[in-house]
């Protein structure tokens, strides 16, 4: 595939863009001064647990570069037949006091969010991306998870504990899949693929989803911004088992204890399967009848643009997850489901990341020792849901702006030109409006054709031609050629 890189010029007037787009959602900026002097401190003294874990060789598994680093693992055969997982998951209350400028700061932010040109952490970097992280070759605190799984990679035990632990690799996805791929890969490490596909078979069985949809990312390269589409590899795959893995078993602590926070998502509405099926008769995507959706999306392949916008299609039937508190008495097993999962799950394993993890952990440890929840988490819990639908909406808008701006300063003086692409989206009250997915280079933009026209081809090749592109101001808009 051809990159098109923006040019200097375009690069400095994309990073104002950014910078108006931050002030536009009201992204927080630098730390309070009394936050930054409590994280300080905390890096300096956290609270580090009783019990040595540190002879566990753990290893992390992230995108290159990536600075905050929240889980580490380690991998092992049981006897007589079986694995055992050890998880471990940044502990970020050993520093964070709850009720005190951080914790405040915490609640404000709710997320990471994620620029181009820079991210804005929940947690100071001095945390973050130092003394919270599971960096190599340097202790930490951690909530450690035993996960013993038998020889089908069904859970069978659960433990959680806190522990100082020390990671002694730092992969990524890419060497991970070539180290697997070859044979070099060290048990430990190839057993992420033996676990993680056992766990798929676990997934299919129960009829759970993981959809590998494409993504549209923006890439930086010495100064100069671009977009690429990014297939997953396999190996985000069987990394996202173990976390899934985690989260169910999370779950399960808690609703067997009466009191917790699940993510969950209803199932998809009546009529969204049935417009799915249109979808794929459009796309010639062969779909019978006799396999469901779920044995259906799990044979497609995310490099064949048909299908590639088949499962852009399908994500729709993800949206409204949220969170479901509970204190006293768990919810009927339908309110704590998440369909897509197909199991009770819990966000639990990016605290660095994700406020709500950091009470995951807090209610699991008490639920793993037979002891209540801590008083300042039971407080916290009603507002939690309301809380984190706010950030997640404000990262989801923060991470399409970003797209529309870059893919507006790439192709701003192009307007006019030709360009191939894909139908990948067709509005159904109105045919003729719809998003096209360009060939190259990666942008994906709405396509309005003349109400003369007939209905965009959805699935099929087309020739547009672009007529908007001004970062900041209009995103990218096309017309059939």
């Amino acid at each position: 595939m051809r990159v098109t890189d923006a040019s200097l010029a375009d690069t400095a007037l994309l990073c104002g863009a950014l910078r108006e787009l931050r002030q536009r959602t009201d992204v927080p900026a630098d730390f309070p001064a009394a936050a930054e002097a409590e994280a300080r401190s905390a890096a300096r003294d956290p609270r580090l647990p009783a019990e040595d874990a540190t002879a566990l060789p753990l290893f992390t598994i992230d995108p290159a570069g990536s600075p905050d680093l929240d889980q580490a693992m380690y991998l092992e055969r049981r006897e007589p037949g079986g694995f055992r997982v050890h998880y471990a998951i940044a502990d970020v209350a050993a520093f964070v006091t709850p009720g005190g400028a951080l914790d405040t700061e915490a609640h404000r932010r709710v997320t990471t969010l994620y620029f181009p040109d820079t991210r804005v952490p929940l947690h100071p970097p001095v945390l973050s991306e130092g003394a919270a992280g599971l960096l190599p070759d340097q202790d930490r605190p951690a909530v450690l998870w035993r996960l013993d799984l038998d020889e089908y990679g069904a859970l069978v035990a659960t433990d959680v504990r806190r522990a100082v632990v020390r990671s002694r690799a730092r992969l990524d996805y890419e060497g991970v899949q070539r180290a697997i791929e070859s044979g070099t890969a060290a048990e430990p490490l190839s057993l992420l693929r033996d676990i993680g596909q056992l766990r798929e078979e676990r997934e299919r069985d129960r009829g759970g989803i993981s959809l590998n949809v494409p993504e549209q990312e923006v890439v930086v390269r010495d100064g100069h911004y671009r977009l690429d589409y990014r297939a997953p590899l396999p190996a985000h795959g069987w990394n996202a088992q173990i976390s899934l893995l985690t989260g169910m078993a999370a779950a399960g602590l808690m609703l067997d204890s009466g009191t917790g926070v699940l993510r969950t998502l209803p199932a998809a509405p009546d009529g969204a399967v049935a417009r799915l099926r249109r979808t794929a008769r459009a796309l010639d995507v062969d779909w019978p009848h006799h396999t469901s959706y779920a044995e259906l999306v799990r044979g497609l392949d995310p490099h064949r643009p048909a299908h590639a916008a088949f499962l852009q299609e399908c994500t729709a039937l993800l949206r409204g997850a949220g969170y479901t508190v509970f204190d006293g008495t768990a919810p009927a097993p339908g309110d704590a489901l998440h369909s897509a999962v197909a199991a009770p799950y819990a966000h639990a394993t990016a605290p660095l990341r994700r406020l709500v993890d950091r009470y995951v952990a807090e209610l699991c440890l008490a639920a793993a020792a037979g002891r209540p929840a801590p008083d300042w988490v039971r407080a916290a819990l009603p507002a939690l849901p309301a809380e984190m639908a706010a950030g997640e909406r404000r990262a989801h808008r923060v991470e399409r702006e970003c797209v529309d701006l870059v893919e507006a300063a790439l192709l701003r003086d192009r307007v006019g030109e030709l360009f191939d692409g894909y139908v990948v989206d067709r509005d159904e009250d109105r045919p003729r409006r719809g998003t096209v997915h360009l060939c190259d280079p990666a942008v994906v933009g709405r396509l309005d054709a003349a109400p003369e026209a007939p209905p965009l081809p959805l699935g099929h090749r087309l020739r547009v031609r672009l007529t908007a592109a001004d970062p900041g101001h209009e995103p990218v808009r096309f017309v059939p050629a």
